[in-house]
């Protein structure tokens, strides 16, 4: 079920959202109610369910990427500001202090990108679109340590609003996107961080952008729904097996959408919430992939309807919803959903020496979250 929560203190979608160290959930920037980039952020604390405001970043900016750094700092790195151009600025949050600095800049401005920790501590940033709306293929690695980016192998297909995914092997898979005559995409790729370079691995059945990508606990990568070629939010999803490098089609959604959030509950299913239909309104439904039997189920509905929301998995296992949009209303609120609880494990027989493996609580992978319409980015009204 979804239960309101406190209420943002800024309405705003097209932010980002991280959990840190301590529990508590950082959102920072995204669009306003007045579709200006905005320089807020806050803290929502699960204990109390209330959101108190913190350090203002010190560039606006919307469609960016925020990163959980190992020394429990957050990079936030590119995105747009008010005018739709594309920033390479970034800059650092500390929780000890809750201010925000500047780090290096990126050697290439870019909004609608995707950014991915790697095993060894730096952050990958991958393609997105500059100021002309123009995809990228490069790609350039942030080094914790010094502050500065540094430019790795470039991508072999220019996209944005794609997803990228680590992988257990330390991998990363690229998938789909719009290319760069923003025409969506069923390419992907690997990088491979010991070398630099990208390599094509097998096509997606549906060119997609918007969509959403999932690490399952079987090593493999569930990518669901997002806009086709036509401006069509599909309800169709895959597996990629880092295996074979193929994909399989599995269960489509009960509902197609764009702008939606995926989030890896601990009892190993996928919760889909919110997005846009065909038509460009918010949603109200979500539903659950059991990965099992490769269907999915439709679960309690949402309280409020919302598109490029953030879904945040907490350390209790409940999932934190909060912002988006339901065209032309900013929304501030927030909610928790609360899943089926985990299938118990049966009581050992009194064997000699038992032993048990514990299951791996899923750690919550941020996703890009897709725009409502597919290629213009908001403008004030």
């Amino acid at each position: 079920m979804w239960t309101i929560t406190g209420s943002l203190n800024t309405a705003r979608f097209l932010h980002t959202a991280t959990v840190l160290p301590n529990g508590v959930v950082l959102v920072a920037g995204g669009l306003d109610s007045a579709f200006h980039a905005t320089s807020s952020a806050e803290m929502y604390d699960p204990a109390s369910g209330n959101w108190t405001a913190t350090g203002n970043l010190n560039t606006g900016r919307y469609e960016h990427t925020a990163t959980l750094l190992p020394n429990g700092k957050v990079l936030v790195a590119g995105g747009s500001d008010s005018s739709g151009n594309a920033s390479p600025s970034a800059e650092l949050y500390d929780p000890v202090v809750g201010t925000w600095t500047l780090t290096g800049s990126l050697n290439t401005e870019r909004t609608e990108h995707t950014a991915t920790l790697l095993p060894n501590g730096k952050v990958l940033v991958a393609a997105g679109t500059d100021s002309t709306f123009t995809a990228s293929v490069t790609a350039e690695l942030y080094d914790p340590v010094s502050g500065i980016w540094t430019a790795t192998g470039n991508l072999n297909t220019a996209r944005n609003l794609h997803t990228a995914t680590l992988l257990p092997n330390g991998m990363v898979l690229v998938a789909a996107g719009a290319d760069s005559s923003q025409s969506a995409s069923e390419s992907a790729e690997l990088y491979d961080p010991a070398t630099g370079i990208w390599t094509a691995t097998g096509n997606l059945n549906t060119a997609r952008y918007g969509h959403t990508a999932i690490l399952l606990s079987n090593g493999m990568v569930l990518v669901a729904g997002g806009f086709d070629d036509d401006g069509t939010a599909s309800g169709t999803a895959e597996l990629y097996d880092p295996a074979t490098g193929t994909w399989t089609v599995t269960g489509s959604l009960n509902t197609g959408r764009s702008g939606h959030t995926a989030t890896l509950l601990p009892n190993g299913t996928t919760l889909a919430a919110g997005g846009f239909d065909n038509n460009g309104l918010s949603s109200v439904t979500a539903e659950l992939y059991d990965t099992a039997s490769g269907a999915w189920t439709g679960t309690t509905s949402l309280n409020n309807a919302r598109g490029r929301h953030t879904a945040t998995l907490l350390s209790d296992g409940m999932v934190l919803a909060a912002g988006g949009i339901d065209f032309p209303t900013m929304n501030a609120s927030a909610e928790l959903y609360s899943g089926p609880a985990p299938t118990p494990s049966p009581t050992p027989t009194a064997t000699p020496t038992p032993s048990s493996t514990p299951t791996p609580t899923a750690t919550p992978r941020a996703t890009p979250r897709p725009r409502p319409t597919p290629h213009p980015r908001p403008t004030s009204p």
